[in-house]
């Protein structure tokens, strides 16, 4: 017989304690591993937890509402019959270990800035190794922490930088045509500064159409090219969510708008749409997107991102969710060779689906390095 501790994971490199929003199974449950079992709330994104091992829930230790410490126990699962005295004795051994391990000081990586053409660019730059480095670029509204389920898994054996784009997070928010090429023209400045000759260039929803037009402007840095519900992917972009989120002034406005990307609305927190609302609120922000919609986002720009990608001259891969109501997921003929489609994702499957996309890139980019 063996027991499982069910404890607080750590999602993303910046998290340090979560809150159990809610026990989707009960006490004395049968679970696989895998199985929902509860619903986690971090600082950005709330998710569902997964059973780590099969076998019987026998004791739930966090109570819904209880914010807990990334490490914390919230259950243990037993593959077997045991006594509760094993089971109080595991849990209380668990506790004081976890009380008395010396905290580790080590700080992890911190965002930095580099002073291109235009402005400041914010990047996280997680190092792993001297394969070809990755680079990610966010979509419309996001930024770097759009890859916070991503960034450290993928930095195995290479280095990973996840990029502020022009008008976004904390790089600068004065754009001049609001073009795609614009972006891609200051992501490579951003790369030669970093010299990073090459890189396989990983973008999500806009990011995709700046990894294509990257390609085209400045293709000998680009090595390969993977494109996540991807502008230029073949799928339709619905105007009603980026215009929604840009004229949105409320939180009530934005949720509605927001839950557009994810599959499960529960899935939005309320420091999310804090967090959104005073990015909105920056000075220059409002012009910046309202340029994008104009520009990057234009039904012009969208055709010519696709006649990129079906021109690349580097391996693209295309990661689609099944349930994508931003950009909408193309039919299966319409797809480029070896897409991968995420099932019971939305517009966001690098969060909600994290270790099915990790695997995706990691195995793409592995085979073309």
């Amino acid at each position: 017989m063996t027991l499982y501790p069910v404890a607080v994971p750590k999602w993303g490199l910046a998290m340090e304690e979560g809150t159990l929003s809610t026990w989707l199974v009960k006490e004395g449950a049968i679970v696989a591993q895998g199985d929902e079992i509860a619903e986690i709330e971090s600082s950005k994104i709330a998710n569902v937890f997964e059973a780590p091992a099969a076998g019987v829930l026998r004791r739930i230790v966090a109570q819904e509402g209880d914010l807990n410490p990334v490490g914390a126990l919230l259950a243990v699962i037993a593959d077997g019959d045991e006594d509760d005295a094993v089971i109080d004795a595991f849990v209380a051994e668990y506790q004081d270990r976890f009380a008395t391990e010396a905290v580790d000081q080590v700080s992890g990586p911190v965002p930095e800035v580099a002073a291109v053409p235009g402005g400041n660019i914010r990047y996280l730059k997680v190092a792993g190794g001297d394969a070809t480095p990755v680079v990610l670029l966010h979509g419309f509204g996001g930024d770097y922490l759009n890859w916070m389920m991503n960034q450290a898994a993928l930095a195995e054996g290479r280095d990973v930088y996840a990029v502020d784009l022009p008008g976004h997070g904390e790089s600068y928010k004065q754009l001049g045509d609001a073009s795609l090429d614009e972006l891609a023209q200051s992501i490579a400045a951003w790369m030669g500064l970093q010299g990073l000759e090459k890189a396989h260039v990983v973008g999500h929803s806009m990011g995709a159409g700046v990894a294509l037009a990257l390609a085209a402007v400045e293709p000998e840095r680009v090595h390969s090219i993977t494109g996540i519900c991807g502008v230029g992917f073949g799928g339709t972009l619905n105007s009603a969510y980026v215009e929604g989120f840009t004229d949105a002034e409320k939180r009530k406005e934005l949720k509605g708008v927001v839950e557009l990307l994810f599959t499960n609305a529960e899935l939005v927190s309320r420091e999310m749409l804090d967090d959104l609302l005073a990015y909105k609120r920056i000075d220059g922000v409002d012009a910046a997107l309202r340029g994008l919609l104009v520009n990057a986002l234009s039904a012009a720009s969208v055709a010519e991102a696709e006649a990129r990608r079906q021109a690349a001259a580097v391996p693209v891969l295309a990661i689609y969710g099944d349930s994508d109501q931003v950009v909408a997921t193309p039919d299966e003929a319409a797809r480029p060779s070896g897409a991968v489609l995420i099932t019971g994702a939305g517009h966001m499957p690098q969060l909600e689906a994290a270790d099915a996309v990790n695997a995706a890139i990691s195995a793409f980019v592995r085979a073309h390095d």
